[in-house]
């Protein structure tokens, strides 16, 4: 499996200790937070405040023109969400970092800022169901023309590519089939092309998986999930090529699509313990994923820590760890399905991933429920599939829960 190695690494010497240089458990508790806080605080002070004020005219106007550093207005820069921006830019080994109010925010202001009528994207039709209702539906209507392509064919991945694209968009693993794609062969292919590469890379985190270390331009995330956590705050970041990430950063501006200063506390609260927790959700999600593959009423399962999926060897280089989402089908109908969701405990019914507790859910009513049924079918969502975001729960007991409730399929 991939390993992970501090980026900018130096053998000996003063840049051996920056922060750049740490692994993702140190990074994690420490980005962003090395210079001293405000009165001496232990933990990142929530600035809520939406205008900054100054005694001196012009100091306020150096910073307004961007000649000097401070803050203006919460809906530019915030000094809580600044910090939160710095830790995801070290974590993914950006130039540059940018919030947004949700996950979705910042997957369409990425989209919208950087795509003009006329223009080409490639994507895969394994995406998430907000991204994919913004390629089936809101960049057609805006003159720009979307090719879906099958993502486990890599060859017709290539294909699309080299007829010329603007952008090509990515998610590895897919939420919610947990399909692998080739970052190395995907990105080389749009380099070709000169088109740009955004990458979502929720699923993952940058603990199991950091794409512009294979030469992606951007990375995207719903911090909603696991940057956060616990399930009490949304947010959205995009890291990546300061250029990109400075023309998208003036379409929020615009937008008015930003992180509150208390929903960036949170996050970065939950942030400290990210490596913690995803390392612990990565052996839970292997030791579940192995039971429920060899259980006579599960019909399918797809993890790519099982030997069985198709990309297995894709997902052991290119990751450091395969995570803890995993979907399964059971054998029988949607009133099979309802049952053995029901007699779950120790489980939310939920329409999210990556907390702490462990959820459950089909895409028709989590993932993919911004989509029709038809768009699913496309898509090749089963309506009786199930995505399940393990928690830090101990396996042994998740595993007993899942058996006993299988005995009601």
């Amino acid at each position: 499996m991939a390993d992970y190695t501090p980026s900018h690494a130096s053998p000996d010497g003063a840049d051996r200790m920056a922060i750049t240089n740490q692994h993702p458990s140190t990074i994690a508790v420490w980005g962003g937070e090395e210079k001293p806080l405000a009165f001496g605080a232990a933990q990142v002070p929530i600035v809520q405040s939406a205008p900054f004020a100054y005694e001196d005219m012009d100091e306020w106007a150096a910073v307004a023109l961007g000649q000097a550093e401070g803050y203006i207005y919460s809906r530019n820069t915030n000094p809580t969400v600044g910090v939160f921006e710095e830790k995801c830019r070290i974590l993914e080994g950006g130039e540059k970092a940018i919030a947004f109010a949700s996950g979705m925010a910042a997957i369409s202001n990425t989209l919208l800022s950087l795509l003009s009528p006329g223009d080409r994207v490639v994507s895969i039709k394994d995406s998430y169901g907000g991204t994919s209702r913004l390629f089936m539906d809101t960049l057609p209507r805006m003159q720009i023309e979307v090719d879906l392509v099958e993502t486990s064919d890599a060859d017709a991945i290539d294909a699309a590519i080299a007829k010329g694209c603007k952008l090509v968009y990515l998610e590895t693993p897919t939420n919610p089939t947990l399909k692998i794609i080739d970052l190395d062969r995907a990105i080389a292919a749009a380099k070709a092309q000169g088109a740009i590469t955004v990458v979502d890379n929720t699923f993952a985190t940058p603990i199991n998986q950091r794409p512009l270390e294979f030469g992606a331009d951007l990375v995207v995330h719903s911090a909603t999930k696991y940057l956060g956590g616990h399930d009490d705050a949304m947010g959205g970041v995009l890291i990546g090529r300061k250029d990109l990430v400075q023309t998208v950063y003036e379409h929020r501006e615009i937008c008015g699509a930003v992180l509150s200063a208390f929903s960036a506390y949170l996050l970065l609260r939950g942030m400290k313990t990210l490596d913690l927790r995803v390392k612990k959700q990565n052996q839970t999600g292997l030791a579940v994923a192995r039971f429920l593959n060899q259980h006579p009423k599960v019909a399918s399962v797809f993890y790519p820590g099982l030997e069985t999926h198709d990309k297995h060897d894709v997902a052991k280089r290119q990751m450091s760890g395969f995570g803890g989402m995993l979907s399964f089908s059971v054998d029988g109908d949607f009133d099979a399905l309802k049952r053995f969701v029901g007699g779950l405990r120790y489980v939310h019914r939920a329409a999210s991933l990556g907390s702490v507790n462990t959820l459950i859910g089909p895409p028709s009513v989590t993932s993919h429920v911004e989509c029709t049924a038809e768009q699913r079918a496309e898509l090749g969502i089963s309506e009786t599939l199930l995505r399940y975001s393990c928690g830090v729960e101990d396996a042994e007991d998740l595993i007993a829960q899942l058996e006993e409730g299988l005995k009601a399929v």
